[in-house]
C-alpha cells in the first residue's frame, strides 16, 4: 500500500470534505492518484447515506435570495459539522436551492424536495452532496414572500462560519432604512410570532394555563388571578411579538409605533437561527 503525506490528506479533505482518515486511507487505495482517491470518497460517501439518516444535522447555514424588492426566499439547509458549513460546495449547493426557491415558488419542503434543478430533484442533488461531503445534508425549512416591499438581513455568529441567522421583513410600502432597523431588531430579539392576533389559540391557552398555576402558587387572592394572568399575557406578548416588542434602538417606542411613526406597516416577517426551532 502506497504512504501519503500529509499535505495531500489535507488537500483531498479540503476538497472533499471527508474525515482525515477516510481521506488518507483513499490516498493509499489509489497508490497517490488524486483523482481516482476522489472517487473513492464520493462510493464510500454513497454508499453511506442510509447511515447517516438517523445522524443530527444541526449546523450549517441561512441563505438568501431576492428577486427585485417584492420577492425573497429564506432556506436553512443543515449539515452536521461546521467544517462542512464552511465548505464551497455546500455553500453554493445553498445558493441554488435558494434561487430555485424563488424561481419555482414550491408550496412546501416535499414538494421542493419532488422539483427538478439542473436536471435532477432537489432531493437528489442532496443525496450526492451527502455522498461527496460525508455527512448528512438536508433542507429543513424555507420560507417565501411575496408583494410589498421586503428586506433580508444576515448575520454570521462566527466570522469564519457562514450566516446561521436570517431574517426577512415585509413592508407595506417601500422604506429600506426602517426595513433594515426592523430586520436587525428582529435578527437580535428572536420575536416568535407578528403581532397578538396572529399567535395560536392553543398557544395562548397554554400559556395562560401555567401563568394560572404561576400565580396560584404563589398565593395571590382567587379574585385578583385573571386580572394577574392577564397582566401576564400581555407581557408575553410584549416578549414574543414583534409588534408589541420595545424597539432595540429606542425602548420607548414599540416597533408597531416605531412603523407607524414612519407611515409603514410592516406585513410578515421572517427568522431563522440555524438549528432552532
Amino acid at each position: 500500500m502506497a504512504s501519503v503525506n500529509m499535505a495531500d490528506v489535507k488537500r483531498l479533505r479540503e476538497l472533499t470534505a471527508a474525515g482525515m482518515m477516510d481521506c488518507k486511507k483513499a490516498l493509499e487505495e489509489s497508490e497517490g492518484d488524486f483523482d481516482k482517491a476522489v472517487d473513492i470518497l464520493r462510493l464510500k460517501g454513497a454508499k453511506d447515506v442510509g447511515k447517516r439518516e438517523a445522524r443530527t444535522a444541526s449546523n450549517g447555514l441561512v441563505a438568501v435570495k431576492h428577486e427585485g424588492d417584492s420577492l425573497a426566499a429564506l432556506l436553512e439547509l443543515n449539515c452536521e459539522t461546521d467544517f462542512v458549513a464552511k465548505n464551497e460546495r455546500f455553500q453554493e449547493l445553498a445558493a441554488d436551492i435558494v434561487a430555485h426557491i424563488v424561481a419555482t415558488k414550491p408550496a412546501d419542503v416535499p414538494t421542493l424536495l419532488e422539483s427538478e434543478l439542473n436536471g435532477k430533484t432537489v432531493k437528489e442533488l442532496l443525496d450526492e452532496a451527502n455522498a461527496a461531503l460525508g455527512e448528512k445534508v438536508e433542507i429543513r425549512r424555507f420560507a417565501l414572500l411575496e408583494g410589498g416591499f421586503i428586506t433580508s438581513y444576515m448575520h454570521k455568529t462566527d466570522p469564519q462560519l457562514p450566516p446561521a441567522v436570517g431574517v426577512l421583513v415585509q413592508l407595506d410600502t417601500p422604506n429600506a432604512e426602517v426595513a433594515k432597523d426592523i430586520a436587525q431588531h428582529t435578527a437580535a430579539m428572536a420575536p416568535k410570532y407578528l403581532s397578538p392576533a396572529e399567535v395560536p389559540a392553543e398557544v395562548i391557552e397554554k400559556e395562560r394555563s401555567l401563568f394560572e398555576q404561576m400565580t396560584r402558587e404563589e398565593g395571590k387572592p382567587e379574585g385578583a388571578i385573571p386580572k394577574i394572568v392577564d397582566g401576564r399575557v400581555n407581557g408575553w406578548y410584549k416578549d414574543f411579538t414583534l409588534l408589541e416588542q420595545a424597539f432595540v434602538k429606542d425602548n420607548k417606542k414599540t416597533i408597531a409605533k416605531f412603523a407607524d411613526e414612519a407611515g409603514v406597516k410592516v406585513l410578515a416577517f421572517t427568522r431563522y437561527k440555524v438549528g432552532q426551532a
